[in-house]
C-alpha cells in the first residue's frame, strides 16, 4: 500500500494511455508533447508519457530571455542541444533523467488542483522506487523567468528532498487542454548551464545542487526502472494496464489519427526555427 492515492487524474479525462516514447531530439519532444495536447483537445484522451533526450539539451521555458544570456556558440561547441518549451520556467539541462509529460482536456480542475493529481501519482511512482518525496510551498517571491536555472529553487508545486528539487515542472494550458511536463533527475549535469551563458550576462545566484534518484538510492539508477515504477502507479491511478515495448499499444489512437500525424509534422519545423528559441 503506498502512501498516496493518484485516483484523481480520472477528474481530467475518463480515458488515459501511457506511452514510453524512449529519446528523441528537442524539437521532436517538444512537438510531441504539443500535438498530444492537440489530440486531447480533439478527442478528450489524457496521455502519460515519457521520453528521454538523444543529446544533452538546453530547453528555455516559453518567456524567457535567451538571446543576451546563451552563447549559441558555446552550446554547439560542448555538444548541447538548445530547444524553447511551449511551457514556460526557466533554463535546464535535459540529459541523465526522464520526462515525463501530461496531455488532457482541461475540464473543471483549477491549476492548483490538476498539478495536486499528477503530483500523486508522481509521489507514489517515487515512493516505488523507494524515495519520500514532499511538494514545495509557494516561495516568498515569485520566480523570474530570467533569474536562476530551473533546478537552483523550487518552485510551489514542485517536488523537493530535503528542500531541493527533484522533479521540475511546468503547465501550459490553451483552447480547452493542458499540457505539464517535467525532469526527474537520475544525475545533476544542471551545473553544466553556468558554462552556456554569454560572456555579458547578467551575474546570478550560485547554482544550487539538485536532488537525484542516483544520490538519493545510492546507487545508479536507469530509465527503465523508473518507467516501471511510473507505469504501475499509472495503472494504479487509472485502471488502464500498461504494455511496455517498442511498439505502441494497439489502442493508441495516434497510430491511425491523421490530425496528430499532420500536428506533429508541423510542430517539429516550428519547434526547429531559430525564430522561437532565440524569440527572446
Amino acid at each position: 500500500m503506498f502512501p498516496v492515492s493518484a485516483a484523481g487524474l480520472l477528474a481530467l479525462a475518463p480515458r488515459w494511455r501511457f506511452l514510453d516514447s524512449g529519446a528523441g531530439g528537442g524539437n521532436v519532444n517538444m512537438a510531441t508533447d504539443a500535438a498530444l495536447m492537440a489530440q486531447a483537445r480533439r478527442t478528450g484522451i489524457g496521455t502519460f508519457r515519457i521520453y528521454g533526450w538523444n543529446a544533452p539539451t538546453l530547453s528555455l521555458g516559453r518567456h524567457e530571455r535567451a538571446r543576451d544570456r546563451f552563447d549559441g556558440v558555446r552550446l554547439a561547441a560542448l555538444g548541447v542541444d538548445v530547444v524553447r518549451r511551449p511551457t514556460g520556467g526557466r533554463a535546464l539541462l535535459h540529459d541523465r533523467e526522464v520526462t515525463y509529460s501530461v496531455t488532457a482536456p482541461l475540464g473543471t480542475l483549477s491549476l492548483g488542483e490538476s498539478y495536486a493529481v499528477i503530483n500523486a501519482l508522481l509521489l507514489d511512482a517515487l515512493a516505488r522506487l523507494g524515495v519520500q518525496a514532499t511538494v514545495a510551498v509557494a516561495a516568498h517571491r515569485p520566480l523570474r523567468p530570467e533569474g536562476a536555472a530551473c533546478f537552483a529553487e523550487p518552485g510551489a508545486g514542485e517536488l523537493t528532498v530535503g528542500g531541493a528539487k527533484l522533479v521540475g515542472s511546468a503547465q501550459w494550458r490553451e483552447d480547452g487542454a493542458l499540457l505539464q511536463h517535467g525532469s526527474i533527475l537520475l544525475a545533476d549535469d544542471q551545473s553544466l548551464i553556468d558554462q552556456l551563458r554569454s560572456g555579458d550576462a547578467t551575474a546570478l545566484p550560485a547554482t544550487v545542487r539538485a536532488a537525484t534518484l542516483g544520490t538519493l538510492l545510492g546507487r545508479e539508477v536507469g530509465y527503465d526502472e523508473v518507467r516501471n515504477a511510473l507505469a504501475g502507479a499509472f495503472t494504479f491511478a487509472t485502471g488502464t494496464a500498461v504494455h511496455l515495448g517498442d511498439a505502441p499499444p494497439a489502442n493508441d489512437p495516434s497510430r491511425a489519427d491523421a490530425s496528430f500525424h499532420a500536428d506533429l509534422a508541423r510542430l517539429t519545423v516550428e519547434f526547429s526555427r531559430p525564430s522561437w528559441t532565440w524569440r527572446r
